[in-house]
């Protein structure tokens, strides 16, 4: 959850914003696609960890309200990114639009949020099985 939180601010502040320097010019597309992979790739291994370890700590310890919001919080980052990000994404993967660039930056607030969030749960969570 902690590396998803921090891969998150860095694209949250960093990476997104620099859509527009890039995004309209003749490399958009080549660039669109070549971050798509590469952010697939960093965040896929540590989102799938994150989803076993919450289901696996769910049947070994049972239901608790920090695991549980955990678990809701991680589930969020899953239905924003289905139902927003990606959609956001195929929009500008097709062609550079500022304004879905920036709905991008706007809406992804939630994901950084929830990652975030997840993090100080899931440090809680440590911190009382110590």
């Amino acid at each position: 959850t902690a590396a998803l939180a921090g891969i998150v601010w860095v694209v949250q502040l960093v990476v997104y914003p620099s859509f527009r320097l890039v995004g309209g010019g003749p490399s958009w597309p080549a660039f669109h696609a070549a971050h798509t992979r590469a952010v697939a790739l960093a965040v896929g291994p540590p989102w799938a960890v994150q989803g076993v370890t919450v289901a696996a700590l769910l049947v070994r310890d049972g239901p608790s309200g920090l695991l549980l919001l955990t678990g809701a919080l991680a589930l969020a980052t899953v239905v924003v990114t289905v139902a927003v990000s990606v959609p956001l994404h195929t929009r500008l993967g097709e062609a550079y639009d500022d304004a879905v660039a920036r709905r991008l930056v706007t809406t992804n607030w939630l994901r950084t949020a929830a990652w975030t969030a997840g993090t100080v749960c899931a440090a809680l969570l440590v911190g009382r099985a110590a």
